[in-house]
């Protein structure tokens, strides 16, 4: 902070938060009974795009923590002296709000949240519904005995256990909610089925072409659950979650042609929900430079590219992977350039489906093109 500029206060952050419209007026009213600051450790870290900072002084950790930006308490999974990679976090605010007001709770519902980590969202569950009526589950013991410990000190004492939460919990039967705070490749059929019919489940997705995205599934009474897309969502991954290792390229076939559409129009996050669906197992990342956003893209078999705003294209490996990943923005083009709330999720005990704008209408996987 800048000398002589004011510490906000939580209040501050809370009354932000109304005024932007993503907190509603019952919800204000529990986020004003739960300090944030209760629940974050002693050693935190500031999230930057390339590393965590740790956070030093009293006046530095009141800005953060009462800013709406994510608190991360866990580097590499507690170990010491590994690469410094974030690994559990306090959630940005607003968009714990987010999913707290998509969960639509009313009084006397039981939620189940997936990944307790600094016990934040319990504490706040508990607030609005009764400690008995909220479940947590954390995999990590060390974070999910500070959480204990913090939510006692706080006055909650909600039903705590440490395991996987991709496992339904024992005995737990049905519950009315479920919401997860870390991020999920797919949706484990098991909790749709810890979830009543007419429940809903909130959770943060990631994918391979896609860095994260926020959906709200309608349980089914068949056993499948049904929702659509609510806008960009980035969680840390459930563990067993987490990416593969690195798809191998072969640096040596390297081949370049003249630059097609702005590599930055394929972040947008319409299209890579489209774009995850017909190219599944296509991976896609980017990187800001000063020649505007670097793209690249790779598959398991090796197939991979690399693009720049108005420079040239480079690919590697068997195939046309730009080409593909260019055909398919023809097509999301000519289908209007649907935004995010279009398409929507189907959970099966078959597995899972993106569709566009209708549950019927499912995006097939679309044939890789093959050299000459």
């Amino acid at each position: 902070m800048r000398a002589g500029e004011r510490i906000p206060t939580y209040r501050d952050l809370v009354q932000e938060l109304a005024e932007r419209g993503v907190l509603g007026p019952r919800w204000r009213q529990v986020f004003d009974a739960v300090p944030r600051e209760r629940f974050i450790p002693e050693d935190i870290w500031r999230q930057l795009p390339d590393r965590c900072e740790p956070v030093v002084g009293t006046d530095a950790r009141l800005a953060l923590v009462n800013s709406d930006e994510p608190v991360v308490i866990q580097l590499d999974d507690g170990a010491e002296d590994g690469p410094g990679i974030a690994t559990s976090s306090n959630s940005q605010p607003s968009m714990v709000a987010r999913m707290l007001e998509l969960l639509h709770v009313e009084d006397g519902h039981r939620v189940l949240e997936i990944g307790t980590a600094s016990g934040h969202v319990a504490a706040l569950l508990s607030e609005r519904l009764g400690e008995d009526q909220v479940h947590s589950i954390e995999i990590d013991p060390v974070l999910a005995q500070r959480a204990a410990a913090a939510l006692a000190e706080a006055g909650y004492h909600p039903h705590l256990r440490c395991g996987d939460g991709e496992v339904p919990w024992p005995d737990l039967g049905p519950v009315d909610r479920l919401i997860s705070t870390c991020a999920l490749r797919h949706v484990p059929h098991a909790l749709v089925g810890q979830v009543r019919p007419g429940g809903i489940i909130v959770a943060p997705l990631v994918r391979d072409f896609w860095s994260g995205a926020l959906v709200a599934l309608n349980v089914q009474a068949e056993g499948t659950a049904i929702g659509t897309f609510c806008g960009g969502a980035s969680y840390m991954p459930m563990r067993a979650h987490r990416a593969a290792v690195p798809h191998p390229v072969d640096g040596a076939t390297g081949r370049s042609r003249s630059a097609g559409p702005d590599p930055a129009q394929f972040l947008r996050l319409g299209f890579a929900l489209y774009a995850g669906a017909r190219l599944p197992g296509v991976r896609l990342t980017h990187a800001d430079t000063p020649a505007g956003v670097q793209v690249w893209a790779s598959r398991e078999d090796g197939a991979a590219a690399v693009a720049a705003t108005e420079e040239e294209v480079w690919q590697y490996g068997p195939g046309f992977l730009w080409e593909e990943i260019e055909q398919t923005w023809l097509e999301y083009a000519a289908l209007g350039h649907p935004e995010a709330d279009r398409f929507g999720l189907t959970v099966t005990d078959r597995g899972q489906q993106v569709w566009l704008r209708d549950p019927h209408a499912v995006i097939e996987p679309a044939r890789p093109r093959q050299e000459a």
